[in-house]
C-alpha cells in the first residue's frame, strides 16, 4: 500500500525580502505618483529613476492603503504607522522612509532585532 503525503511547506525567506518588497512598493507608489501628476496637470519623466525622485506629493492616507500590497511578501500586515504623517514628496522619499521601518517590523516578527 502506498501512502501519499503532502510535503508542501510554507516557503520562508532566509532574510528580509528587501528586493521583492521594494519592487512591489515602487510599482504601487509609481501608480500613485502618476495619478497625482495627472490630477495636477503634469507628466512624470519617462525614465523610471528620474520619475522616482520627481517632486510629486503623495498623501499619507493613500500610501497607507498600498501597504496591504506587501502583506504576502512580509507574511503580516504592516502597521499604518509605517507611513509618515503628512505623506511624501516623491516615490524615493517614501521608499527611503518606509523600507527601514518595514525591515524593523519584519525582524521583530522573526524574533530578531537590528
Amino acid at each position: 500500500m502506498v501512502v501519499a503525503t503532502d510535503t508542501k511547506e510554507k516557503s520562508k525567506f532566509v532574510g528580509f525580502p528587501a528586493q521583492a518588497l521594494e519592487a512591489i512598493l515602487r510599482e504601487e507608489l509609481m501608480a500613485v505618483a502618476e495619478a497625482e501628476a495627472d490630477m495636477n496637470g503634469f507628466a512624470l519623466p519617462k525614465e523610471p529613476g528620474v520619475a522616482a525622485v520627481a517632486p510629486v506629493p503623495m498623501d499619507s492616507l493613500v500610501v497607507v492603503e498600498i501597504l496591504c500590497s506587501v502583506e504576502d511578501v512580509l507574511g503580516f500586515q504592516p502597521k499604518d504607522a509605517t507611513v509618515r504623517t503628512g505623506g511624501y514628496t516623491s516615490v524615493q522619499d517614501a521608499l527611503d522612509h518606509m523600507m527601514p521601518r518595514l525591515e524593523n517590523q519584519w525582524l521583530k516578527k522573526q524574533g530578531e532585532s537590528k
